[in-house]
């Protein structure tokens, strides 16, 4: 190591007492990190790319250091589908410090990388204070049945009002007005368990049929419409 020559004639103050990093809870333990392989934790964290035309929620399981698992979530872009692509076979092996100077291609994911990086060193983490932390497959159990995100998509306009495209019980196929024209309710299909189902043998219109529902006041509708047509 090179010193400048200030630097080499300065006189030699002893060090006082060092305590060490201040501890952050991981996984139900306080633990002074001061190595990548002191961190364990699970948590989520959210991306957007550059010109901000799509959104990523990354969610990562890390043990040791290491990512054991990830879950990505992308919206908004069909690029990023295909980064989130290679990104959920890059991510799980590497530990923190690799994968936050991964090239994962795509802006998005790249922040939620840099978002869950500072969470997890700083203790912040969802199993923070869970014993021993959250099992390998939880990132699963986010999904629910079916293992489909849950999205909302919503459209409206002044003249038109709004539209119920997609909502976290799934797919919306119709949505239920009142006599003043106001929803009260819809219909929906859920495309996972649906689609389950039909893998399992199930006749396509009877998995369709079997997995509609609806909620609020549908049936009390005086007018029921197709949002994406009428």
């Amino acid at each position: 190591m090179q010193l400048t020559h200030e630097v080499e004639q300065m006189t030699c103050v002893a060090k006082g007492p060092n305590h060490g990093p201040a501890p952050i809870p991981e996984e139900g333990r306080w633990v002074q990190v001061t190595q990548i392989t002191d961190i364990s934790g699970f948590t989520h964290g959210i991306g957007w790319c550059a010109p901000q035309q799509g959104a990523c929620k990354l969610s990562l399981n890390v043990k040791n250091g290491i990512i054991e698992e990830a879950l990505v979530e992308t919206l908004g872009c069909s690029g990023m589908t295909h980064s989130a692509a290679m990104a959920s076979e890059i991510l799980p092996g590497k530990t923190l410090l690799e994968a936050l100077n991964t090239d994962l291609v795509c802006d998005a994911i790249n922040t939620a990388m840099r978002e869950l990086f500072l969470q997890i060193v700083y203790g912040r983490t969802q199993s923070a204070f869970s014993e021993d932390g959250l099992p390998v497959g939880a990132g699963l159990e986010d999904l629910g049945k079916g293992l489909r995100s849950q999205i909302g998509t919503m459209y409206g306009t002044k003249v038109k009002g709004t539209r119920y495209l997609e909502m976290a019980e799934g797919y919306v196929l119709e949505i239920g007005l009142d006599a003043d024209g106001e929803i009260i309710g819809y219909k929906f299909v859920n495309l996972g368990k649906m689609m389950d189902a039909i893998k399992k043998g199930t006749d396509p219109k009877e998995a369709f049929e079997k997995n509609v529902g609806t909620y609020g006041r549908f049936n009390e509708a005086a007018k029921k419409i197709d949002p994406r047509k009428e």
